[in-house]
């Protein structure tokens, strides 16, 4: 048989990734690996483990294969159907919050992690997630299920198209949010890194926008106004190197206070902008 420690030095992995795979096989926290390093492991246990780290070396992410990932101090399950959540995207739900809302959009919400975040995070606020993949609703339902976050709407709805309105013609009344927030896809779609590590595994519909990355993002803006009360803030998550111009279109669309915010790694990560107050 072999100990904790041994399976973790053999496993051929990057370390925390080994963590991440022997906690699952084994029901454990990294405080039970580090306490018990030199425990046995059963033999069931460790061929699990093996096998797990091989698909890991071939590159699958550890997130898919384990199925789950935290984000937000919550654990939510993930499949292939969505993308993994990253710790660079708290940022949004943290600048979603200090808005105090009472009605929240997300756009495109794949595992419901930022949706979801922000209705367990305030609880007397009404959250509208959409997103047009089925598969990806499904995944966000069940994590609605298994949060018990009950103040949550799921919707089909690719952007926009999927939010109802009253009247017809040129009168049209939508639904208004304080805040609309998206992690929208923004790489281009020829960048190489499509190809390469994780991303070679996660869906490409929710990762390239168009030729420069900013195909949805245009969309977003420019959709954002006539679903916002006044006053109301369109927050986004973008590419290292597309502030810029997402502060351009929040201009150009005639948002106020625009601006962009860094995230802990100092990369302007998040820009938004509020909908002028009437």
């Amino acid at each position: 048989m072999t100990t904790i420690a041994e399976l973790m030095r053999s496993s051929g992995i990057d370390a925390m990734d080994a963590r991440v795979l022997l906690r699952a096989t084994l029901a454990v926290n990294d405080a039970h690996l580090i306490a018990h390093a030199d425990d046995e492991v059963p033999a069931q246990h460790a061929a699990q483990f093996r096998a797990a780290a091989a698909r890991r070396a071939a590159g699958e992410p550890a997130a898919y294969i384990v199925g789950e990932r935290e984000f937000y101090r919550h654990v939510f399950k993930l499949t292939p159907a969505v993308l993994i959540p990253r710790p660079e995207t708290e940022l949004l739900v943290e600048l979603a919050l200090e808005r105090q809302p009472q009605r929240v959009l997300d756009l495109g919400t794949g595992s419901g992690c930022i949706a979801i975040s922000i209705a367990l995070a305030r609880p007397a606020a009404h959250v509208t997630a959409l997103d047009r993949s089925v598969p990806a609703l499904a995944v966000a339902q069940e994590n609605v299920a298994r949060l018990n976050a009950r103040n949550i709407a799921l919707q089909i709805g690719n952007w926009f198209d999927g939010l109802g309105n009253e009247g017809g013609g040129h009168y049209q009344r939508y639904e208004r949010y304080d805040v609309i927030v998206s992690n929208p896809p923004y790489v281009a779609a020829g960048d190489a890194h499509l190809a390469q590590g994780d991303l070679r595994f996660e869906p490409a519909c929710a990762l390239a926008a168009g030729a420069d990355g900013l195909a949805d993002i245009r969309v977003i803006v420019a959709g954002a106004r006539p679903h916002l009360a006044p006053g109301g803030w369109l927050l986004f998550e973008h590419g290292y190197d597309q502030a810029l111009c997402c502060r351009g279109l929040l201009s150009q669309a005639g948002f106020c206070d625009v601006q962009s915010w860094r995230d802990l790694a100092g990369i302007e990560r998040v820009s938004g902008g509020r909908a002028p107050s009437l």
